[in-house]
């Protein structure tokens, strides 16, 4: 039987970006106390909770800490000390275990997995040196893209390669360590699901987004994904059966690609709430987040249901002024910034969410306040 935990219990969380932030907002709402581990003091999480730790997040008195005050631990983003996550999970109920976080950290992981689930991925190669690329490289072909096993985000640590002539441009990423080479994917659309799974199984899927990027960021997230019912329901089969695959207990976002011939590519996976689905916390009956909490505290989840058409942008540190100088011209915007101290440019400093009837018109809207050109 899975635990539950109480309103009036403490939630820790690792991690005290935008995603603890507003987890911690959605366990308060229902009574629940946080406490928050995070190397740097002023986090957007820690401006909300009740107990802060400031320590790197491999610091094991600072997790011992963590595991005395709290009664359950979860976690918002993967990019944490794996060691030290299963050392905490012996002393302490981490119902997500430490174990999605150790797939997740690691690309060549992470696509044998997905193998392992049998859902659709590109073609993929891993090499441990440059060496082990150029012997490998022909069974792919080109155009490839070559990513660290580790470590890069929103485009950082990969590179795409065209020829052979250009193979060189992926040497210096094996200075981070080991590197994936996948076949490159022709798509029309990327889109995303977010996933969520309790203890005892209970899953939900959130509406799928469709995500427009820029400059390998997140720029905008479309609800509904502009495709037809046999894709989102190929699309929320791969999502459910990645995590039942995983034991999923938690959050986690599956990227796609969608195909000309409308089939789907899994891309890749997030185990946590993600930047796609902060449109649920205006947009639906429950948020990503409130879903979140529910799930790792033992609760039954909701089924989520989408009010209305939904655009999210992102704002990016070059973006707040411009924004906050417009909010009297865009009442029916919501407007969430995260509390980082300093904007910096391409920074995710908070997001815009907007209601629509009319999915066109509104990105039209958002073309013309010039915030974001």
């Amino acid at each position: 039987m899975t635990k539950v935990i109480y309103p009036g219990q403490t939630i820790g969380i690792i991690g005290g970006g935008q995603l603890g932030r507003m987890m911690a907002l959605a366990a308060k709402e229902a009574g629940f106390k946080i406490a928050v581990l995070e190397p740097t003091m002023d986090s957007p999480c820690g401006q909300v909770a009740d107990i802060r730790i400031v320590a790197p997040y491999n610091d094991e008195a600072a997790l011992e800490e963590l595991a005395e005050v709290s009664d359950v631990i979860t976690y918002e983003f993967e990019n944490i000390d794996y060691a030290g996550l299963k050392r905490l999970s012996q002393i302490a109920y981490v119902p997500q275990g430490a174990e999605l976080v150790k797939i997740t950290q690691d690309r060549i992981l992470e696509k044998k997995e997905l193998q392992a689930s049998g859902v659709p991925i590109a073609k993929f190669v891993e090499a441990r040196n440059y060496g082990e690329l150029e012997e490998q490289v022909d069974e792919i072909g080109f155009p490839c893209v070559v990513k660290t096993s580790r470590g890069g985000y929103d485009g950082k640590g990969q590179q795409i390669i065209h020829s052979k002539e250009e193979l060189s441009l992926a040497k210096s990423l094996f200075d981070h360590s080991a590197c994936i080479a996948e076949a490159f994917v022709p798509f029309t659309k990327e889109i995303s699901v977010i996933v969520q799974r309790n203890g005892d199984g209970q899953t939900f899927c959130l509406p799928i987004g469709e995500n427009i990027h820029v400059n390998h960021i997140l720029h905008e997230t479309i609800v509904p994904a502009r495709i037809d019912a046999s894709l989102t329901e190929k699309a929320i089969d791969a999502a459910i059966t990645i995590a039942n695959h995983l034991n999923l207990v938690g959050t986690l976002a599956v990227e796609m690609f969608v195909l000309d011939d409308q089939g789907i590519m899994i891309n890749e996976l997030a185990p946590r709430p993600h930047n796609s689905g902060h449109y649920s916390i205006e947009a639906c009956n429950i948020s990503q987040f409130h879903q979140h909490i529910r799930a790792v505290c033992g609760w039954p989840l909701r089924e989520p249901k989408l009010w209305t058409d939904t655009v999210m942008v992102n704002i990016l540190g070059q973006h707040v002024i411009p924004l906050t100088n417009s909010i009297s011209k865009f009442p029916n915007w919501s407007v969430h910034l995260y509390g980082k101290a300093e904007a910096k440019t391409n920074r995710k400093m908070g997001h815009v969410t907007i209601l629509s009837t009319d999915i066109d018109q509104t990105l039209e809207e958002i073309n013309q306040s010039t915030i974001w050109s």
